[in-house]
Formats: structure tokens, C-alpha cells, sequence
């Protein structure tokens, strides 16, 4: 029996493909678009593994997380994001993903990154120390996080207008 594949990712096309990659690779896959699609699915089927797009749409896939693993808590989960940052990387490990990557990810690295049990401590630091647009979006991403993913919150705390806060966090974030 092929193992179950559950792919969340509010980009239609990119689902569609990730899915089509998947099961060349020996997968069933089914895709949700959405947080409510994802659990539907969940529910009415066993996944052995899952992979969750950071943003959702307006919804973060990190609660996402959490419901997941109280239905099936079994399932192994990957974090992919097109944003992607340490703050939410940590959080994502934390609630109980086995990884987290950044997009655009290869299909043999998502299906590698299932497999990682623990920390790879040859890992080398980065070569150059981050940009301050890097550093001021890590910044942004921790504060959203440590209040809950509430702009107006976030904002007040960074003594930020709530309009720019969305507008800073609206930019892909910088390189490096």
C-alpha cells in the first residue's frame, strides 16, 4: 500500500505540481487549499505524511500544525514557505513539524526532509552576517509570533501604524 500524502498549499498551481512530483515518487496524494479543506480531509482519511505551506491564504499554516497532530498523531509534517523566517521555523518545530524549508524546495529534498530524525550539527553557519532588511523582517516575524500572529498587537508593541506593519510583512523578505 502506498503511503498518504497530504499536501497544503493555498497556490493552486504549485499543489498541482508538488502533487504530481509526489506521486511520480510512489505517493497517493490528496491536496487541500485550505486550512477548513485540510482538516476535512484529515478526518476522513490517514495520512502518513503532510506537507503544510507556512501561509495560508490571510491564515497561518502553524495552528494548522496542532489540529493535525491531534488527529493523527502519527503524521509526520514538513513546513513549506515562500517566507520563510527563524521565528516560524522554531515555532514550526516546536508545535510539532519534523522540518521546516524554504521555497522553492526540490520534491527529493521535501521527501528527505520526512525522513530527518534529529539536527544536523555539521551544518555550517552562514558566511556572511544578515542584511539589516533581513534582520528588521526576523525581527517583524518575532514579534508577530510572540503575539500570536496579531498585526494590531504586533504593531503597538513595535510602535508601528497597524497599515505598515501589514505593508512590511506583505514584502517578500530580503535575501540575506
Amino acid at each position: 500500500m502506498r503511503e498518504q500524502m497530504l499536501i497544503v498549499d493555498d497556490d493552486h498551481d504549485f499543489a498541482s505540481v508538488l502533487a504530481r512530483a509526489m506521486r511520480r515518487r510512489g505517493f497517493a496524494v490528496a491536496v487541500a487549499h485550505d486550512v477548513d479543506e485540510a482538516l476535512s480531509l484529515a478526518r476522513e482519511q490517514t495520512f502518513h505524511r503532510a506537507v503544510v505551506d507556512l501561509r495560508l491564504g490571510t491564515a497561518s499554516g502553524l495552528p494548522l500544525i496542532v489540529s493535525l497532530l491531534e488527529i493523527q498523531a502519527q503524521i509526520r509534517i514538513v513546513v513549506l514557505t515562500g517566507y520563510a523566517s527563524i521565528a516560524t521555523a522554531v515555532e514550526a518545530v516546536k508545535l510539532g513539524a519534523v522540518h521546516y524549508l524554504a521555497k522553492p524546495a526540490e520534491p527529493d529534498r521535501i521527501v528527505a526532509a520526512f525522513g530527518r530524525e534529529r539536527g544536523d550539527p555539521h551544518v555550517d553557519p552562514a558566511p556572511v552576517p544578515m542584511s539589516p532588511r533581513r534582520l528588521e523582517w526576523e525581527h517583524l516575524q518575532r514579534v508577530l509570533q510572540e503575539h500570536g500572529g496579531n498585526v494590531s498587537a504586533a504593531a503597538r508593541a513595535l510602535g508601528l501604524h497597524r497599515r505598515t506593519l501589514q505593508r512590511k510583512l506583505s514584502k517578500r523578505p530580503a535575501r540575506r
